[in-house]
């Protein structure tokens, strides 16, 4: 079982490609605004992002534990937090110049390393993409 990151600047896609990847592949989700939202945490400093990143990292660790492939959506905007998120599978968005958001936009750090870079917005083609990749 996989702890897959889909990340990506706000506004790129990330959720619409998640409703559509979690059922094709039986998996469990975790949406960032979702868990913030349980957590009642709002931060999005530095220092905020890190520890929503050890939060979704926790809850991910869990459900792969248990035998589950695992969506976590989420901006994951910095090298640190993707560290420390620390996916099995990395599929960027990069999908958009700019976010809604210009703190995020400033702190974006487009990753070296993922497993796929998708540039347009079309979640029925790559989600079933993707689940050919993973299901391999």
């Amino acid at each position: 079982m996989k702890k897959i990151l889909i990340m990506g600047l706000p506004g790129s896609g990330k959720t619409t490609l998640a409703k559509k990847l979690v059922p094709l592949i039986n998996a469990k989700w975790l949406n960032a605004d979702q868990i913030r939202k349980q957590a009642n945490d709002w931060d999005f400093s530095i220092e905020g992002r890190i520890r929503q990143a050890k939060r979704m990292s926790f809850l991910a660790e869990k459900f792969k534990k248990g035998g589950h492939f695992v969506v976590a959506d989420f901006v994951c905007p910095t090298k640190e937090s993707r560290t420390l998120f620390n996916p099995d599978y990395i599929i960027w968005l990069d999908t958009i110049n700019e976010g809604r958001f210009q703190d995020t936009n400033e702190m974006f750090e487009a990753p070296i390393n993922y497993d796929i870079r998708i540039t347009e917005k079309n979640s029925d083609f790559w989600s079933l993409k993707i689940k050919e990749a993973l299901i391999r």
